[in-house]
C-alpha cells in the first residue's frame, strides 16, 4: 500500500510539473508574440496609478496603446481599471487623461472604471464593446499577462489579439518577470478551475513603489 501511494504521489508530482512547465511556456510564448491587426478597438489593461500619475508599468502600456491608435490599427481606445483602496481617482480616468495629453481624440475613447481585477475589467469591456457592435479588439498589457487576458476575452465572446508592451519594466527585469510568471500560473489555475481570479491582482514588487492595481 505504501509503495502504491508513493507511486501515485510521484506520478502526481510529475504530472503537475509537466502542466506547470507547459503553462509557463505558453505564458512566455504568447507574451513574445505581437498579433496586431486592424480591429474595432484597442483595449489597455489598467495598472497602478499614484495620485493621477500612471506608474511605470501603466505608462508603458499606455504609450504602446497610443502608438497603435496613432498608427490606425483601430478607431477606438478603451481604458480600464477602477479605484483601489486609498485612491482618489480611477486607473481608467488616469489612462484617459494620459492618452488625451498625447493626442488621442477624446471622442474616440471609451472606458470602464469599475473593475478591480483582470476578470472584472474584461467582462465589463466585453459588455461595453458588444453594446456598440464591436466584436474584435487588440489587447495591450505586459507580456506575462497576455495569455490570461486573451483567454478571458475570448471566453467573453470577443475576437481577441494580443500586442504586448515592448517596453514593459517587468519584462526587462528577470526577477520581476519571474514573480509575474508565478502570479500568472496561480491566476490561470484559479480561472480554469473556478472561473475567478486572485483578490490581489498584482504580485508584490511588480510596480514599485506601491504595487497595486488591476494588473
Amino acid at each position: 500500500m505504501a509503495r502504491d501511494l508513493l507511486r501515485l504521489g510521484l506520478a502526481a508530482a510529475v504530472g503537475l510539473g509537466l502542466v506547470t512547465a507547459y503553462a509557463t511556456y505558453r505564458i512566455w510564448e504568447q507574451g513574445a508574440r505581437d498579433e496586431r491587426r486592424p480591429a474595432g478597438a484597442i483595449v489597455v489593461l489598467g495598472a497602478a496609478q499614484y495620485d493621477g500619475r500612471p506608474s511605470p508599468v501603466f505608462r508603458a502600456r499606455l504609450d504602446h496603446a497610443v502608438r497603435l491608435w496613432q498608427e490606425g490599427w483601430a478607431p477606438i481606445l478603451v481604458l480600464t481599471g477602477g479605484r483601489q483602496p486609498g485612491d482618489t481617482t480611477t486607473e481608467a480616468a488616469v489612462g484617459r487623461a494620459y492618452a488625451i495629453a498625447r493626442g488621442v481624440d477624446p471622442t474616440r475613447i471609451l472606458f470602464e472604471d469599475e473593475g478591480r481585477t483582470t476578470l472584472e475589467s474584461l467582462r465589463a469591456v466585453a459588455r461595453l464593446l458588444r453594446e456598440r457592435g464591436i466584436r474584435d479588439a487588440i489587447f495591450v498589457s505586459d507580456p506575462t499577462h497576455m495569455l490570461r487576458v486573451l483567454r478571458i476575452a475570448r471566453d467573453e465572446g470577443l475576437v481577441a489579439w494580443g500586442s504586448p508592451t515592448p517596453t514593459s519594466p517587468v519584462a526587462r527585469d528577470p526577477e520581476r518577470r519571474l514573480r509575474a510568471t508565478l502570479h500568472e500560473l496561480g491566476a490561470l489555475g484559479l480561472y480554469f478551475l473556478f472561473q475567478t481570479g486572485p483578490a490581489d491582482e498584482e504580485p508584490a514588487g511588480l510596480d514599485a513603489p506601491a504595487a497595486r492595481g488591476s494588473d
